[in-house]
């Protein structure tokens, strides 16, 4: 009978553990939940993915009004993924949000701005791509000119009829790329057209000083002085409008430096009458004595309608092609009988104009080189002329260089014995050796496009001092004709 109990007992307490076990497993029902990763790290497993996005987004007053922006987004690199689990235990929203802002920025809906120009990328930031466009056109009429660049853009330009200039093209060089994106708010990120307008005409460069004007400055001498190019003068001392425009003494202008992050092209056709300065030919007579000279024709000068493609980069003019030439008046060329024939090495008399076009570039003056950014002193004056055009000696000399380097490509340098050297460069090529004795006006070479150059053009130099370069005294090589 004992027996028979134990069994009853045992078999009761099997079934109740069976039938427990049993409705255990049918009634526990798995969990959606959500788990939170960084980067791929896993910061914690939560209930509810809306309400952790509702506490990023009001956490974020502070910067949705520094950016004035309508929402706050999470980290680039957070995912939240859906699991099905048995698991219970949770972390709260406000856990993963504070391990979430200990590690990683929050980001703000904006594009991105791509400059690439060669090896030099910069990245910029906007909440709103209305300011990209809007600061662009800013900048293009900042180096155009506002009423120059509504007359092209509204297609209402005064057509050329005998001369001036009209706009055929304008374009910004610089590759650019714009992306939607969520930026990170460690960034910095533009909210305004006219902040991002500065950014590009200036970069970081938000000091300048005054100069006073002295006694025969220009806006040219002005410049050089200051160490900027004509054109950023003009562009902070907007109350002129060209470089030829008079200053005079005791007026106080602005002096900066721009850093323009964007290289603006424009593409003109300018008809323009030039005067061509006559030559002096010089005829040697064995007969007459040193010194002895008559001159038996005087020389006029001539005039000549030309019609140029220019190329201006920022706001200065780096390249000129002649597209087609129309005499007006004819020049007449001095002619004076000189007593010995030798040829002397020692310069004298008026100079000779290097090559036979008269379309002035740059003088001397500084600006921003567009390949690099770098800011450099020209040295010389650059005359526009077709390559393969003859290059001249400016005066009697010797022949001191007749090599090739960077940036000067192929030139040649001319010492006159007299205290003046000249220099030709970016030649095609030379016809004369070092040690030659050369002759005003004898071809020394030809018009080329080497080194570092924009377009087919002489750079001509005169100066004193002597061949190293940092003896010089550079001097306005057209003060000599």
């Amino acid at each position: 009978m004992k027996k028979y109990s134990i069994l009853i007992c045992l078999i009761i307490v099997v079934l109740s553990i069976f039938a427990l076990g049993f409705h255990t497993k049918t009634n526990e029902e798995p969990n959606l939940f959500y788990q939170v990763y960084l980067d791929d790290e896993l910061l914690g497993t939560i209930k509810s993915k809306d309400k952790l996005l509702r506490m990023i987004d009001k956490q974020g007053t502070y910067i949705k009004n520094k950016y004035k922006t309508k929402q706050v987004l999470a980290p680039n690199g957070l995912e939240i993924k859906k699991v099905v689990t048995y698991k219970d235990k949770l972390d709260s929203p406000e856990e993963i949000y504070k391990k979430i802002e200990d590690k990683k920025p929050f980001t703000i809906p904006g594009y991105r701005l791509t400059l690439k120009d060669g090896d030099k990328t910069n990245k910029i930031y906007v909440t709103n791509k209305g300011i990209i466009d809007n600061a662009l056109k800013s900048t293009v009429k900042t180096f155009v000119g506002e009423e120059a660049y509504q007359a092209y853009q509204d297609g209402t330009q005064e057509k050329i009829t005998t001369t001036g200039s009209e706009i055929e093209n304008i374009y910004i060089q610089t590759h650019m790329t714009i992306k939607k994106m969520n930026i990170p708010v460690t960034n910095r990120i533009f909210i305004e057209e006219s902040e991002l307008s500065k950014y590009l005409l200036y970069g970081d460069n938000t000091t300048d000083s005054k100069y006073t004007v002295q006694l025969g400055d220009t806006i040219e001498q002005v410049a050089y002085k200051n160490k900027i190019s004509p054109e950023e003068f003009l562009i902070y001392n907007p109350q002129f409008t060209s470089r030829s425009n008079l200053l005079f003494p005791g007026q106080v202008v602005t002096i900066g430096m721009i850093d323009p992050k964007v290289q603006v092209v424009v593409e003109s056709k300018v008809v323009k009458d030039v005067e061509t300065k006559f030559k002096t030919e010089e005829r040697y007579d064995a007969d007459r004595l040193v010194g002895d000279d008559e001159v038996i024709q005087k020389g006029e000068n001539g005039l000549v309608r030309t019609t140029q493609r220019v190329f201006y980069m920022n706001g200065s003019l780096v390249s000129a092609e002649t597209q087609a030439t129309e005499e007006l008046k004819p020049t007449i060329n001095a002619i004076i009988v000189r007593g010995e024939k030798e040829i002397p090495s020692v310069g004298s008399g008026a100079w000779y104009w290097p090559v036979n076009s008269y379309s002035f570039l740059r003088g001397i003056e500084y600006w921003v080189d567009p390949d690099d950014g770098v800011r450099k002193a020209h040295t010389g004056i650059d005359i526009a002329d077709n390559c393969g055009k003859p290059i001249y000696a400016g005066n009697n000399g010797v022949v001191v260089q007749a090599t090739s380097y960077y940036p000067n490509g192929i030139f040649v340098t001319i010492n006159h014995n007299n205290g003046y050297y000249s220099l030709y460069a970016h030649m095609s090529r030379f016809v004369v050796s070092v040690g030659q004795v050369v002759s005003k006006g004898q071809i020394i070479g030809y018009v080329g496009q080497t080194g570092q150059a924009y377009g087919c053009h002489l750079h001509y130099e005169i100066f004193t001092g002597g061949l190293s370069y940092y003896s010089r005294n550079f001097l306005d090589a057209r003060n000599f004709y």
